[in-house]
């Protein structure tokens, strides 16, 4: 029997695959023409096309089968296309944009596990000594998961005093957090940060930033000065382990603290894990201890955090370049604040709400830590410029926080006792 051609077309309908459904949230990441950037997006179907927003490009597409095609607007003119084929929970494809040619791709987010957060402990085997997106992650966590790990000194020995890698603030990490993108805020607050052995080593003169140049070069050099140190970890108390006839009643009060924590920086960039900026790295702000969260812009898909540097102590500055350099025994949980489109770290603790500002100077770094206090009254409590500077002009607070790496660090602080009588929105 021959079958006419409307016959046909009916048939094939009838066995065909359902498309789809790509309602919803999902993690979409664009490459191309310099461009690699990621975001969450939600793809909502209207008038028979699923549409969704990427920066300020409208894309709408109808699924065929397995395939799709994305058309581009802009301000209601066509800027391209993007074709990709439907695989399980994912899409992948290429097309263009602006006439540049692009790779694309987008997932579902990963499901958190049914059993809820997972405390993980982790042992790290390998240390990175840059932040950067290019470092395969060493474990994946969900919002709400806590780690227990360890980490190296600044010169890379850990725990038992065996040199397990070259200095040069070696990192634990990176940690990928399922559900982060860019855009989002990471935040991770420290449940511990204690001291695992005995020792640790320090700089032995204040360090030329922070001196007169005239001073700097005038100072006499001493020979053979010992800057170990030796940790009384049960009593909180730091010595030298040779100190002079002068120092041998010197005894400091112990304050573990982490110098670098910080994410994946943007734009594919990898910075080395001496220096600083909006990602935090090693921000060596002595409040960073057990008890404070650190609240980090995410740049990459995962925000891939990564931990290290621990001090015994360090004064205001770091003013000899090395505080008291030792391993550290950590745990800390990760949350995301989500499209919070945060510029640059803070920090909380019981007593302070604390901005990060980072410049080449020191006036620019008090610039940026105090407009991300105002950012941060404007956007909780919605105050206005002139109620922002009533709060600021009576109550800041700032602290000198690093002095001697490659930028400055100063941090805003408002103590939460100011905040009382006003009401978050």
């Amino acid at each position: 029997m021959r079958l006419n051609k409307p016959l046909l077309l009916l048939l094939a309908a009838a066995l065909s695959i359902p498309a789809a459904d790509l309602s919803g949230l999902w993690e979409i990441r664009v490459s191309g023409g310099q461009l690699n950037d990621a975001r969450r997006v939600k793809m909502e179907l209207k008038n028979g096309k699923y549409e969704w927003k990427f920066f300020g490009s409208q894309f709408a597409g109808v699924p065929q089968g397995d395939s799709i095609a994305f058309q581009c607007t802009e301000d209601g003119k066509s800027c391209g296309q993007l074709t990709g084929r439907i695989v399980g929970s994912g899409i992948s494809g290429e097309g263009t944009i602006d006439g540049i040619a692009m790779e694309w791709s987008a997932r579902r987010p990963v499901p958190r596990p049914a059993s809820g957060p997972a405390r993980h402990e982790f042992t790290p085997t390998i240390f990175y000594r840059e932040f950067s997106g290019l470092r395969q992650p060493v474990l994946h966590l969900f919002p709400g998961d806590s780690v227990h790990t360890q980490t190296v000194d600044a010169g890379g020995k850990d725990a038992k005093g065996v040199h397990r890698v070259f200095g040069g603030n070696p990192l634990t990490g990176p940690f990928y957090i399922e559900g982060a993108m860019p855009g989002d805020t990471l935040v991770v607050k420290f449940t511990r940060v204690k001291l695992n052995r005995d020792s640790a080593e320090s700089g032995d003169s204040v360090v030329g930033t922070a001196l007169d140049p005239y001073d700097f070069r005038d100072q006499p050099k001493v020979e053979k000065f010992d800057s170990e140190w030796k940790l009384d970890r049960e009593n909180g108390i730091g010595s030298l382990k040779n100190p002079t006839e002068r120092l041998k009643n010197y005894k400091i009060a112990l304050r573990p603290m982490i110098g670098c924590i910080g994410v994946a920086p943007s734009a594919s960039q990898s910075f080395r894990a001496g220096y600083l900026g909006d990602w935090g790295g090693n921000m060596d702000y002595n409040q960073i201890g057990e008890g404070t969260t650190v609240f980090l812009p995410v740049n990459v898909p995962g925000a891939l955090l990564y931990v290290g540097d621990g001090h015994a102590l360090q004064g205001d500055g770091e003013l000899a370049g090395d505080a008291l350099e030792t391993s550290m025994d950590v745990e800390f949980t990760v949350d995301i604040q989500q499209d919070t489109h945060s510029r640059s770290p803070r920090f909380e603790n019981d007593e302070y709400i604390m901005t990060s500002g980072i410049g080449n100077s020191m006036q620019q770094a008090l610039q940026e830590a105090t407009s991300g206090m105002s950012r941060y009254l404007a956007d909780k409590y919605k105050l206005n410029p002139a109620e922002i500077g009533i709060v600021l002009d009576t109550a800041m607070k700032y602290d000198i926080a690093e002095v001697v790496d490659p930028q400055v660090h100063i941090v805003a602080k408002l103590p939460r006792k100011a905040l009382e009588g006003l009401k978050p929105e």
